[in-house]
């Protein structure tokens, strides 16, 4: 059951993309988990849709922002475990580069980038409230391929002492706790500003009608689907008339008559 706009968190996906579409809190956000300065970030646009063509499956990226430097930035909230996070970061990856390469630079000018998945659930099960993956030759640790590609993954409850403070306070706001420096109360007087806006409470509850209505289009779908299949099987056994497939498949008799001449040996 999909929360009241009054009781959203940073946490939660909708919460967390209206905030991070400010550069005034994304910037400092992906300065604390990297550790490093950014000079500026930009919006190419604030929740970009990669399409690759008619047959691929499209992504949506949460945050997409870029800086100075020909550096690329995903940030993605996960809340649910189930969503094969390792294979996701692969594919965000490379419709990120296909993306670029679309716009028709050369391979060699793709750039930088850093794909981060905040999570509120410890992944790898080993408390750590970071985990940074690059490509490293198995032979030689040292020795890294040059693909300039980061995945990082945030646990926000993390248990070992591997984060700055500032990072740990950070992590722990998210996950639900008080805000306890500056920027963490920044962020919990943006999500107040947020829940107090009309225009947000709108977008959110046309997102949600969105989502429901392409759930109930998938369900009816799926519930035809399984009817013909049922009717099919009826047909094929030949022991009932067409009035009482009709009535037990849930299909009108002249579906179920339709699916019959279909079914006839050509």
């Amino acid at each position: 059951m999909e929360k009241a706009f009054e009781e959203l968190q940073i946490k939660d996906d909708f919460m967390f993309s209206v905030i991070m579409r400010n550069p005034k809190f994304c910037k400092p956000f992906l300065e604390r988990v990297l550790g490093i300065k950014i000079s500026h970030i930009e919006y190419p646009k604030s929740q970009e849709t990669i399409d690759i063509s008619a047959d691929a499956k499209s992504v949506r990226l949460d945050i997409y922002v870029e800086d100075g430097n020909n550096t690329v930035y995903n940030i993605e909230m996960q809340t649910t475990e189930n969503r094969n996070l390792p294979k996701r970061t692969r594919y965000y990856q490379g419709m990120i580069d296909l993306n670029i390469l679309e716009k028709g630079e050369n391979y060699k000018d793709l750039k930088r980038s850093f794909v981060i998945f905040v999570c509120t659930f410890d992944l790898f099960g080993e408390g750590r409230h970071i985990y940074t993956f690059e490509n490293r030759c198995l032979q030689d640790s040292e020795l890294g391929l040059g693909d300039d590609t980061t995945k990082i993954i945030l646990n926000t409850k993390g248990t070992m002492d591997d984060v700055t403070p500032e990072m740990k306070k950070l992590l722990d706001f998210i996950d639900g706790k008080e805000p306890e420096d500056e920027f963490t109360r920044e962020l919990d007087e943006a999500v107040q500003s947020v829940r107090k806006n009309e225009k947000w409470r709108l977008d959110y509850m046309t997102l949600q009608m969105n989502y429901q209505e392409k759930y109930e289009q998938g369900y009816d779908e799926g519930d035809r689907k399984r009817a013909i299949s049922v009717a099919m099987r009826m047909i094929e056994d030949g022991d009932l008339p067409m009035e009482k497939i009709a009535l037990y498949s849930g299909l009108t008799l002249e579906q179920v008559l339709e699916l019959e001449k279909e079914l006839q040996p050509v």
